[in-house]
């Protein structure tokens, strides 16, 4: 238990660290799950920033059965002499001083993550127990902390937070607990949460720590980051290790098939700045230093329209942004607004300009800055403030940008063109959609509908029981009105097959009559723009022909939804009809009438007929087989096919978003010789008779 002895010595390592055990919300921004992830981070980047200045590259991370969690790297260990000022080890300094550390001056850090030196001591004052131990100059030297105190444990069994603690009372005790290797240095801290500071329910998220572990990895080059969870008893382990640097990280993050390849776009710049340094009698001053930021930023354009963007300041992830943030999306658009002003007549551009929204269309973008000491706006830095900066990337990023789209080599050109298309598209797109709606606002209840005429619409005005059917044909719509329900089924009819949204540009979908029906009839809009709370219809059906061109039809379908209307397969509100083959007439004995059965496959036909005749039944030749929706007469079509009560519905789901990617651009992309091999490979194992099905 802890002793009541209450020192003056005591009370100087305190001050500061209660001031953290009392607002601790102020360093790591809160208590929960969220803030026990930020004080692992803060004892793991102390260990990348050593990889950063060159030393060591390797870290291990364990999640220990006691819920400690232990950080170890072989770097050049934590300094065990004494610091002059204080009298304290280099060690008890780190771990009990705020505002202490080697990263304040260019000396031992010319880039790091931790800057305000407040990580270390803040987590050991948040720690109801925290184990450090040092290799170095040949010897391990190991301390103990209880809630921010040094002095030592009794763990005559085991290493526990709970064990009898006794603080120093005089001199801090810097204990030498083995010998290694001379050459050996390194770093072992392990700590235990405390249960007064965290709430019951904050945890260690597995999925965040090996989240975050891999973009380390992504963000410093041949760095090892090791995690292993040993909490159920069995260690499970995860290795990280990437040499690609930010452009395997840009690759990782982009989920669309490439419009452009990676571009990389790097630079550096110097800057002043007036900071409060100590002068030689111990008081501060203010001196203007100059400094210099290294900006190092891959782009990359794909076919969807999701944008990802990363920034990072010395690779310290910063989600809000900040002026680095701010000086890369302004030189994006003075590079893309330039562009398309000096190719203003090849896209028959009127005075409208490129906005933000449309360069970032598709766009996977890493941006990364690296500095001494970055103003940060709190210990969180999630945003960062250093005013320079901004002019600094906007530079480096319209330089680099600009070269790459003058670049005289045939790839660069034909890439640059294609990106540039794909962003006046979007622009052109984002225009028409907001005349639409402001076109849509004008319209008054006694002006006619701008729904397609060719809708034949239901009566119900609740949109959950709804249904919008998507007709293959003319002759099926025409059976179709007569087989459905008209009080909540509507009907569609389209031409065939559809135009290929995977290939063709936005505009050209938008341009096209069928896909442009569609969006329309549905009413929410498409793209980013899309609203699901919008939609018309509670259910979208595709009922097409069983038979090849009907499947092709399907697809083009579905790849419309999936691309432009996503929401609704994820909501699980499309479906495809499953319309059947053959039409068997059983011939009954006697005054009883006969019965239909219908099977919508070869094989479960021949299983039919098998069964009839195991059980001596006849049935009329030649059996009736169905070559479209628009053989059937309307009470066949509704028993079948469109009936609640008697229909088959096959549910379009989107269970993994990346496969459903990767097989929509094989089947329907650019890639001709993707997709020939996958025909090729396929044909052996390919059922002939299904081509006529």
């Amino acid at each position: 238990m802890p002793t009541n002895d209450y020192s003056a010595r005591h009370l100087s390592v305190l001050e500061g660290l209660e001031a953290v055990r009392k607002r601790p919300g102020m360093y790591i921004g809160s208590t929960d799950s969220r803030g026990l992830m930020h004080c692992i981070w803060e004892i793991i980047d102390n260990s990348v920033d050593e990889a950063l200045a060159g030393h060591g590259k390797l870290i291990n991370i364990t999640l220990h059965k006691d819920s400690s969690i232990e950080v170890t790297d072989v770097a050049r260990g934590i300094p065990v002499d004494i610091e002059p000022k204080t009298g304290l080890s280099g060690v008890e300094v780190v771990f009990t001083k705020l505002h202490a550390g080697g990263k304040f001056g260019s000396g031992s850090y010319a880039a790091s993550g931790g800057l305000h030196g407040v990580g270390a001591s803040v987590v050991n004052a948040l720690s109801e127990r925290l184990e450090v131990e040092v290799d170095r100059d040949g010897k391990t030297w190991a301390m103990s902390f209880h809630r921010g105190e040094p002095g030592t444990f009794d763990d005559k069994k085991e290493l526990s937070p709970k064990n009898a603690f006794k603080p120093f009372k005089d001199k801090s005790v810097l204990r030498e607990v083995g010998k290694v290797a001379k050459g050996k240095t390194g770093s072992r801290i392990r700590f235990w949460a405390d249960p007064q500071i965290f709430i019951k329910d904050a945890v260690i998220s597995l999925e965040d720590l090996l989240s975050r572990a891999r973009q380390t990895a992504f963000l410093v080059p041949g760095l090892k980051l090791v995690v292993s969870d040993q909490r159920t008893g069995k260690a499970d382990n995860h290795e990280f290790l990437f040499n690609g640097g930010i452009t395997e990280f840009a690759d990782f993050l982009a989920k669309d098939a490439p419009l452009s390849n990676i571009w990389r776009l790097s630079g550096s710049g110097t800057y002043s700045e007036t900071v409060p340094v100590l002068n030689a009698a111990g008081n501060m001053e203010s001196k203007e230093v100059q400094r210099s930021c290294d900006v190092d930023v891959v782009v990359r354009w794909g076919t969807d329209y999701d944008t990802e963007i990363r920034s990072f300041v010395n690779i310290i992830a910063t989600p809000k942004g900040g002026t680095h943030l701010q000086g890369f999306e302004q030189a994006l658009l003075k590079v893309f607004r330039g562009q398309a002003e000096a190719n203003s007549r090849k896209f028959k551009l009127g005075s409208e300009k490129i906005e933000k929204e449309d360069v970032s269309a598709g766009l996977t973008a890493v941006v990364t800055v690296r500095l001494p000491e970055p103003q940060f706006e709190g210990q969180t830095k999630e945003i960062l403030g250093t005013p320079a900066i901004k002019n600094i990337v906007a530079t480096v990023v319209t330089k680099a940008l600009t070269d790459r789209f003058n670049s005289s080599k045939r790839e660069d050109k034909a890439q640059s063109a294609l990106v540039l298309e794909k962003v006046v598209n979007e622009m052109k797109s984002r225009i028409s959609a907001r005349t639409h709606k402001e076109t849509q606002r004008r319209k008054t209840a006694l002006e006619s509908s701008s729904l397609p005429t060719k809708l034949v619409d239901c009566r119900t005005q609740d949109t959950i029981d709804s249904e919008l059917i998507i007709v293959e044909g003319e002759s099926a719509l025409g059976t179709a009105k007569l087989a459905r329900n008209s009080e909540f089924q509507a009907l569609l009819p389209i031409r065939g097959k559809i135009l290929n949204v995977q290939k063709a540009a936005i505009t050209d979908m938008l341009n096209n009559a069928e896909c442009a029906s569609i969006i329309q009839v549905i009413g929410a809009g498409s793209g980013r723009s899309f609203d699901i709370n919008s939609a018309r219809y509670g259910k979208v059906i595709l009922m097409s022909d069983a038979d090849v061109d009907g499947a092709h039809i399907r697809t083009l379908l579905l790849t419309l939804f999936y691309k432009y209307m996503r929401p609704l397969v994820e909501d699980g509100r499309v479906f495809a009809a499953v319309p059947p083959l053959h039409r068997v007439m059983v011939i009954n004995p006697g005054s009883k009438a006969n019965e239909a059965i219908y099977t919508y496959s070869q094989a479960e036909l021949e299983a039919l007929l098998a069964k009839l005749a195991k059980a001596g039944k006849k049935y009329q030749e030649p059996i009736q087989r169905y070559k479209g929706l628009g053989e059937m007469d309307a009470d066949q079509l509704a028993e079948t096919t469109m009936d609640r009560k008697s229909r088959s519905l096959r549910r379009v789901t989107v269970e993994d978003l990346q496969k459903a990617e990767d097989m929509f651009e094989l089947l329907m992309g650019n890639e001709v010789a993707p997709r020939r091999d996958f025909i090729v490979d396929k044909a052996d194992t390919f059922e002939r008779d299904r081509i006529d099905a």
